[in-house]
């Protein structure tokens, strides 16, 4: 059963070509039907954020990657090759654990990720099976592992804090300052929290939604504004962050440049941390506007880096140990059909030689014969007992293939050789 994920992340891939695949949740299904025509049976779960897209698939091949690369393409409009990363086995489990415990984001430790993956993965589940539900259940435990047992998560660790970070460097402070969120979604509010530690002394959160942008707005001693209000007050904000799960821009030129000429010549920082982007990139052209997106974000993630280092090795220990329980697990699924094969065609030959012995026989009453093929079968039973517990014990303990591959040739079974894949070192 060969476990493969591919994918492009912030690492591979610049912002430009992230947002083109950046799938949203009303997505997920047709995508994963329009890649189950394509590539054929098999589990497969997608995983959609600001910062990757990634397919995790199980027991598939060749042409399965292949699918999600033309999948890709497609998307992108040009080949994505360049951008892709693939990972196997053993590395793709470690991968998916490393994602949901923030040790692969950008702002390391970010806490958002873990739901993010939670929520990838019920999403999926109409296309994922027993192996792969089992592998993100193991990528929540890891998640949660390393936040409670290591200082990874400790403080402030996601993009929002990371932009107000950013801002608090333009500046030298924001306290004081005036502050304006686009969004009312998780990102937002966190970017209100972070904005009202600082010391902002005016913030507004406007949102399409009203509604949500007065509640969030409540929650923080914000002023809620109407979308289509914001633009005339934005002439009195220092900062604008942008976190709307719009799937094309809506922020442009002819919103920005009437606020900027009636603020004079001071400063707008606009921070961008919506994927797609919310921001045209002409609006950077305008005099005095000064807009950040997810990828200049890099700095602030470098610092928390440093900050955190001390902490990584245990997280990945943690990684580790829980990657090898998880493949003791799935290499024990590969001797299940084997045992079963096993015991069915050990029954039919019992069947076939207890019709035989009873013909010769003959004269037996319905109890004597029922007593004879009690016999036959618990003498079948004590004899597969042994040899199926262990071929089942082997395969936990990462030697299955060889001895349920053995096993298929000893006793003649039809079904295929197990794949190497589960048994052997992962490849990327």
């Amino acid at each position: 059963m060969p476990l493969i994920v591919a994918g492009v992340n912030h690492r591979t891939a610049p912002i430009e070509v992230r947002e083109k695949l950046a799938f949203s949740a009303s997505e997920h299904a047709a995508v994963l039907r329009l890649l189950h025509e394509r590539a054929g049976p098999g589990e497969a779960v997608l995983l959609s954020t600001c910062n990757r897209t990634e397919v995790y698939l199980l027991d598939r091949d060749d042409e399965s990657v292949a699918a999600v690369r033309e999948l890709f393409s497609d998307r992108l409009g040009e080949d994505c090759s360049k951008y892709l990363y693939l990972r196997h086995d053993r590395d793709a489990a470690a991968h998916l654990f490393r994602v949901a415990a923030g040790l692969d984001s950008m702002i390391l430790g970010e806490a958002q990720i873990q739901g993010q993956v939670q929520d990838a993965w019920e999403r999926s589940r109409e296309a994922s099976g027993a192996a792969l539900n089992r592998l993100f259940q193991y990528s929540q435990l890891v998640a949660s592992r390393v936040r409670e047992e290591t200082g990874i998560g400790r403080g402030a660790a996601s993009v929002s804090s990371a932009a107000v970070q950013l801002a608090k460097k333009i500046f030298g402070s924001l306290k004081g300052r005036r502050a304006m969120v686009l969004g009312a979604g998780d990102v937002a509010e966190i970017a209100l929290e972070c904005l009202r530690d600082e010391g902002v002394r005016v913030a507004v959160v406007a949102n399409r939604t009203f509604d949500k942008a007065q509640v969030l707005a409540e929650k923080y001693g914000a002023v809620a504004l109407h979308y289509d209000e914001c633009w005339s007050a934005l002439g009195e904000a220092d900062v604008l962050i942008c976190s709307t799960a719009s799937p094309h821009t809506i922020i442009g030129v002819e919103q920005i440049s009437p606020a900027m000429k009636a603020r004079g010549d001071r400063p707008l920082c606009v921070l961008d941390i919506a994927l797609p982007r919310d921001v045209d990139v002409q609006v950077s052209q305008l005099e005095n506007v000064f807009l950040y997106d997810l990828d200049d974000l890099r700095s602030a993630a470098a610092a928390n880096i440093e900050r955190r280092t001390e902490d990584i090795p245990a997280a990945e220990r943690i990684v580790a140990y829980e990657v090898e329980k998880y493949w003791q697990w799935l290499a024990g699924l590969a001797a299940v059909p084997v045992v079963t094969e096993f015991r069915t065609q050990m029954d039919r030959v019992r069947a076939e030689e207890l019709a035989l012995a009873l013909r010769r026989i003959g004269g037996l009453s319905s109890e004597q014969a029922a007593a004879v093929d009690h016999f036959s079968r618990s003498l079948m039973n004590k004899f597969l007992h042994e040899p199926s517990v262990r071929l089942r014990a082997a395969a936990a303990n990462g030697r299955g293939l060889g001895v349920v591959d053995a096993a298929r040739y000893l006793f003649a079974l039809e079904g295929e050789a197990a794949s190497p894949a589960v048994d052997g070192e992962s490849s990327t």
